[in-house]
Parts: structure tokens; C-alpha cells; sequence
């Protein structure tokens, strides 16, 4: 049966809002960040300045506006969705593969400051129904996405996400927080402690009697040069052939987890701090050229023969 007028002018409405509710939902999320970082400066003058308790209670809008930041961000992918299957809303029920998104919105629109995702949850309400709205503002079939219940709890923050939030923060800022007292270096070993009773020039340290170097011998040692240049020759140097393909890069922190840790096999992976640097390709230098400034044997010998002349 083919969808009436009314339903696809519906559709229509509900996909203009759809797409307002994303622009809006980006803009605020910008906003968000903008002023986060305003609070993160603050945070960190606090904590330099020693008022722990003031920066204690403070933090906790941080957290709260970064879990709203975390919200709007589900928020919109779900109309994303919606707007990427908005064929689906001419049905008369509310498909499986939208019910979760639709739902989750219903949910969470009375509850956030979006004007036009309150318009899509009304177009919505229209479409399936009062009952229909009902149980997901009750959330009874469990159908509304658990982090958005959850991003949506008044809870107070814990504890330990206070301190990490801290914690980032004076590490990002540069603040020695919390204070770290100086490392206790011990006692100096016996070989460098000074014998003012000893007339030693060098500073009472005591000096060990060089042992008189080994003399190779010259037929094994032209040998093993030999060796030695052709394993240089045969060993490829370490920048030879392309890097790792595997990069690992910890996912960015979040009020769920605030030190992200990359593991494989119960091992921490960390990203190398090393930048790969390219290999710089060395001229080679010509033997006895005027650049190198030290003539090479067959011209000395040529010099001293016209000098015997």
C-alpha cells in the first residue's frame, strides 16, 4: 500500500528538522569546547594557586558539560541515521532498525536545550502515537540507548574521575599537581667521595693505572677489517625498507574513561615518541678533490718528483 499525502508530508517535516537539529546540535557542541577551555585554564590557575577546594567543586561543570558534549554527539548520529533512513518512517510502525534511535530521541529531547530536536520528537509523537511515546519516555521495553540513560542521570561525579579530570588538567597545563616531592638521591658512592688527606691533583678522586693497550697483529687484523667491511657491506642498515604499518594511537579520554590505555595480550601498547626521520642520502665525495683539500697519494708522489728535478 503506497504512503499517503499526509504521511509523506510528515516525512518531510520530520527530515527539515532532522537536518536544523544537526546544525544546531554542532553548533553547541563548538560552543561547548570553546568554553570548556576557558574553565581548563581556570582549573589549572586554581590548582597553581593551591585552592584544592575550590578547583574540586569547580571541576565538576567541566565534567558535566563535557558529558553533555558527549550526549549531543549521540544525539546526532542518531538523526544522521534517521535522515539517512528516512524511507523507513512512511511504515505505519516504527522499523527495528530505527526503533533505538527514535526512541533515544524522544527520550533525551525534553531534557537538552535543542529547540529543533524537541520538533522531531513532536513530528515523531505524530507519527507513532501517543503509546508509542509513552513507553519510551519510560524507557519500559529498554529500548533507549543505555548511554544516553546514562549520560542523562543527575549523579554527582566520582571521585576518582574528579582527581583524573584534575589530574589532566595540571598535566596539560603544566602545574606540578599533585605535589611531587624531590626524589631522594642516597648517599654518593665510595669513588666519588673527596680525600682531602690525599695529594692527588685530580680532586681525590682516585685514578686507576691504565693497562697497556693490545697490539693486534697486523696480518689478523687486515682480516678482520676484511671481515668487518664486507658484513657492513652485507647488513642493511636499520633505515633500509618501509616502516611498521602499525600505529597505535589511544582513543581520546571521556568521562567513562579518563586514561585510555591501548592493550594487546594484557601488554600496554604506547604510541613511539620517536618521529621516524628520513634517511639523507650522503654524497659521495670524490677522492683528492679540490672540495676534500688534502691531495691524494699519486699526486704527493708526482709533487716530490718534480721537486727532485
Amino acid at each position: 500500500m503506497p504512503p499517503s499525502a499526509a504521511s509523506m508530508t510528515l516525512v518531510t517535516k520530520v527530515k527539515v528538522q532532522l537536518k536544523l537539529a544537526i546544525a544546531r546540535l554542532r553548533m553547541v557542541q563548538h560552543r561547548d569546547e570553546a568554553l570548556a577551555k576557558n574553565q581548563r585554564r581556570a582549573m589549572a590557575q586554581l590548582l597553581e594557586t593551591g585552592k584544592i577546594d575550590s578547583a574540586r567543586i569547580r571541576v565538576e561543570n567541566i565534567i558535566r558539560s563535557d558529558i553533555a558534549t558527549e550526549l549531543h554527539e549521540i544525539l546526532e548520529l542518531y538523526c544522521e541515521l534517521l535522515l539517512a533512513r528516512a524511507g523507513l518512517l512512511d511504515a505505519p510502525t516504527c522499523d527495528a532498525g530505527l526503533e533505538e534511535a527514535v526512541k533515544s530521541i524522544i527520550y533525551a529531547a525534553p531534557k537538552t536545550e535543542i529547540k529543533e530536536l524537541q520538533a522531531v520528537r513532536t513530528l515523531l509523537g505524530e507519527k507513532f502515537g501517543k503509546d508509542f511515546v509513552m513507553t519510551a519516555m519510560e524507557n519500559s521495553d529498554g529500548k533507549v540507548s543505555e548511554k544516553v540513560v546514562k549520560k542523562l542521570s543527575v549523579t554527582p561525579p566520582r571521585e576518582e574521575l574528579v582527581v583524573g579530570y584534575l589530574e589532566e588538567i595540571a598535566k596539560a597545563y603544566g602545574v606540578n599537581w599533585p605535589k611531587k616531592p624531590d626524589a631522594d638521591l642516597g648517599d654518593a658512592p665510595p669513588d666519588f667521595l673527596d680525600d682531602d688527606g690525599d695529594d692527588n691533583p685530580s680532586g681525590g678522586q682516585a685514578q686507576k693505572n691504565l693497562e697497556a693497550p693490545l697490539v693486534a697483529d697486523p696480518a689478523a687484523g687486515g682480516k678482520d677489517a676484511q671481515v668487518q667491511e664486507d658484513l657492513s657491506k652485507a647488513t642493511p642498515p636499520r633505515t633500509f625498507g618501509p616502516s611498521s604499518p602499525l600505529h597505535v594511537n589511544p582513543p581520546s579520554p571521556s568521562t567513562d574513561n579518563i586514561h585510555p590505555k591501548v592493550t594487546l595480550n594484557s601488554k600496554e601498547l604506547k604510541p613511539d615518541k620517536k618521529a621516524a626521520a628520513p634517511a639523507v642520502a650522503k654524497k659521495p665525495q670524490a677522492k683528492g678533490g679540490i672540495s676534500d683539500g688534502i691531495p691524494d697519494v699519486d699526486e704527493l708522489a708526482k709533487r716530490f718528483a718534480a721537486l727532485k728535478r
